[in-house]
């Protein structure tokens, strides 16, 4: 096996691990809450607790790299959350079912921001690769949310056994990153010898005082907020316009699927034809137009498509912008920590909104203004961080496709 595919598929694996420990909870909550007693607000903690976690943990990720070494660290993640996952298969109460959402979180959140570094470390076009990192976290979630009720009928309709079930992936893509690990294991010594040197080395730092990186932390925490707050409400929205449960529920799958190539396709096309800002003012303009339509008299087939590109696209962007936008891999790994830090922050916030608008009006017109006016405020960032073009990355040991 080449060492380009060897990384693609350690990236592709690694990255598949970041959403079903979230997005499998979600058809099963109902009878989750049943059998261990969580009322609402508890439940809602086993998909939003998670995402804090993205966002509070996302810093130590610079730290734990150096510390550790990329490799090493993206392993010990993994381990993390694929024990976090497997251990819901012995789960009766609700603290320890919130127990794995809060280490399943950590883990996600320290292996997001290093692979972005892996991506800047390992490949000489970064910018392409970030399709396939994002691509995979759609796949994941995609995979966790349509097959979570068919395990769980499968596995002698336990629905531990379900949700367990996808501590598989990890073990997986542990088999690929042992050979990286294996690969740092004769320069641990030297780089725990430098850490406290390193230690003050202000690429061990976040970039707080760069106005770009809040620009860019601006427009992650604005994308994720559209995308969290559309993927737990959309079906709802259906279901007021009319439709039944199924139907919602089969929207917002093809939501989901009609991310998949287009996460995967855009960050090849910017890569290829540059002009940033027009991919993403463009993306942005396929929201705003599913928004318009779902408070129109138009069939929400429709309107799940321009979401779903819209979503789908901006997400890789986010992804990129830090990797394109930092000379190396601690630069990469730093910004990306930053971004998604106060991103996720953010962005968990999205779905309690407009929950309380809804609450307080009876249904969603206002709350989808609401989102319109998000997007409109990420246009006017992305006209100020789409402006840039992409460095050209100097080849040095790094594979390319």
């Amino acid at each position: 096996m080449s060492r380009f595919i060897f990384l693609i598929m350690a990236l592709f694996l690694a990255s598949l691990n970041l959403r079903p420990v979230i997005t499998s909870v979600s058809p099963l909550l109902g009878t989750i809450q049943d059998t261990l007693g969580m009322n609402g607000s508890a439940a809602s903690l086993l998909t939003s607790l998670p995402v804090l976690c993205m966002g509070f943990f996302a810093p130590a990720a610079v730290k734990l790299s150096k510390r550790w070494s990329l490799e090493r660290t993206i392993t010990y993640c993994l381990l993390l959350i694929g024990a976090a996952t497997a251990a819901r298969y012995v789960v009766n109460s609700a603290w320890l079912m919130l127990a794995t959402a809060f280490l399943a979180g950590m883990g996600i959140a320290i292996i997001g921001p290093l692979l972005s570094g892996f991506i800047k470390k390992n490949f000489s076009n970064p910018s392409a690769i970030v399709g396939v990192y994002s691509m995979a976290l759609v796949i994941g979630a995609a995979l966790g949310s349509a097959f979570s009720v068919p395990l769980q009928n499968t596995l002698n309709h336990s629905w531990q056994a379900s949700v367990a079930s996808w501590s598989v992936l990890a073990v997986i893509a542990l088999c690929f990153w042992w050979r990286p690990v294996r690969k740092t294991a004769n320069t641990a010594k030297p780089v725990a010898a430098s850490v406290s040197s390193l230690a003050e080395n202000k690429e061990l730092k976040l970039p707080l005082n760069n106005k770009r990186a809040w620009l860019l932390t601006c427009f992650f925490g604005l994308m994720a907020f559209m995308f969290y707050s559309l993927t737990a409400w959309l079906p709802p929205i259906v279901e007021e316009m009319g439709y039944d449960k199924h139907t919602a529920g089969m929207i917002l799958t093809l939501f989901t699927l009609v991310q998949i190539p287009v996460s995967f396709l855009l960050p090849i096309l910017v890569s290829r034809f540059q002009h940033r800002v027009v991919w993403l003012i463009g993306c942005s303009m396929m929201e705003l137009v599913g928004l318009l339509l779902l408070q129109l008299p138009v069939t929400p087939w429709l309107t799940c498509i321009f979401l779903g590109i819209g979503a789908g696209g901006l997400f890789p962007m986010a992804l990129m912008l830090p990797i394109d936008e930092s000379a190396n891999m601690e630069e990469a790994s730093s910004l990306s920590a930053m971004t998604q830090s106060g991103g996720y922050i953010f962005a968990s916030l999205g779905p309690l909104s407009v929950g309380f608008i809804h609450d307080n009006t009876g249904s969603f017109p206002t709350a989808l203004l609401g989102l319109t006016a998000v997007v409109v405020v990420m246009m006017v960032i992305q006209f100020k961080i789409g402006n840039r073009k992409i460095k050209p990355v100097p080849s040095g040991e790094k594979v390319s496709g």
